[in-house]
């Protein structure tokens, strides 16, 4: 110990002999004053930034929107008024996007960027369902132009920082997509359509049962699991590029856990928005097809994945053992909701 002492106290003369004489001592404590204050109130920033945002109401978001834009409420406004909620709450939320943050605090900051991600995801679906469905009557109809240019500036890469950052194109494309939620709710304009039909909701689903599929398959493999290779099963004259083993172990990085559990639940926070704005929005299909409370059930599933996290980190518990693991807590509610929209898809398809 007194060696390192010693050695310490070397470094510290060496420091003090290369600053201007007088200046050493005083000046240096008061660097580390100031480094030391900086980084104590960046820590606590970021532990406010590290609280997700909690769910805000579609139908007040639909309805002042369209009274902004002189308009009124119509078929879509849910849906559209959804999708600009949600991205104006990934860059409006304290801290603003995250997840391409270069200084304190927003650089050491894990669990929030991760949730921003899964919710971007979200995002990104529903925009590009938009475009090519739910405003298009045919699939040889002409697209929306305003929609065209949102969805591929909402694809843009998340951690971009400059020429150009992230928060610009996600800007452009909420212009954008507020630009056709303006003539959307301009019932004297009829350059703009949302078509409310059984087999656009069921295209968005397929869309987000493949999602929910693969968050509850990672968010399983926190414990680690030897699977049976089923990538082939159902034909038997199916092929794919390179052989695989029959069995595989599947298991998440311990790193990597709590990113996985975030963006899951990010990813469910954006969901939870969007089937709102669709219970409102296909209503009548709903109705028509007894659907409606299935999708209410969903719903119920996926808002139980936004309860307070009580614990300070990730808990990774193995399966039936004395910990519990989040992890697995998570893929339940996932999994049931993504089992529930199988059900829907089969009801949507029923005439």
């Amino acid at each position: 110990m007194n060696a390192i002492a010693d050695k310490l106290a070397d470094w510290r003369d060496k420091v003090a002999d290369l600053l201007p004489q007088g200046q050493g001592v005083p000046w240096l404590k008061t660097s580390m004053w100031v480094v030391a204050g900086y980084l104590l109130l960046a820590t606590l920033m970021g532990v406010y930034w590290s609280f997700s945002p909690t769910t805000f109401d579609v139908q007040e978001k639909a309805a002042s929107v369209a009274v902004e834009d002189g308009g009124s409420v119509v078929t879509g406004s849910a849906t559209t008024a959804a999708l600009m909620g949600v991205v104006e709450m990934l860059l409006e939320k304290p801290g603003g996007y995250l997840r391409n943050d270069v200084f304190p605090p927003g650089v050491w900051l894990d669990n929030i960027p991760n949730w921003e991600y899964g919710a971007l995801v979200q995002v990104r679906d529903l925009s590009r369902a938009m475009r090519e469905v739910y405003s298009r009557s045919q699939s040889q109809s002409t697209e929306d132009p305003d929609l065209a240019l949102a969805e591929p500036r909402f694809n843009f890469r998340a951690d971009s920082w400059v020429l150009p950052s992230s928060e610009s194109q996600y800007k452009e494309a909420l212009a954008l997509t507020r630009d056709y939620a303006r003539r959307l709710s301009d019932e004297q304009a009829h350059n703009a359509q949302f078509y409310a039909r059984a087999d656009n909701l069921r295209y968005w689903l397929s869309t987000v049962n493949t999602r929910l599929g693969s968050l509850s398959q990672r968010l399983s493999a926190s414990v680690g699991q030897r699977r049976i290779n089923t990538d082939l099963a159902g034909d038997g004259s199916a092929t794919q590029s390179t052989r695989t083993p029959e069995e595989f172990i599947v298991k998440t990085p311990w790193l990597e856990i709590d990113d996985v559990f975030y963006e899951s639940r990010g990813s469910a926070w954006a969901l939870i928005h969007f089937l709102k704005a669709a219970d409102i929005d296909f209503a009548d299909v709903l109705q028509k097809k007894n659907a409606r409370v299935s999708l209410r059930q969903i719903i119920r599933e996926l808002e139980r994945t936004q309860d307070t996290v009580w614990s300070p980190m990730i808990v990774n518990g193995r399966g039936f053992g004395l910990m519990a693991n989040h992890s697995l807590v998570m893929a339940s509610y996932i999994s049931r909701a993504n089992a529930a929209i199988i059900d829907l898809r089969d009801l949507l398809s029923q005439g």
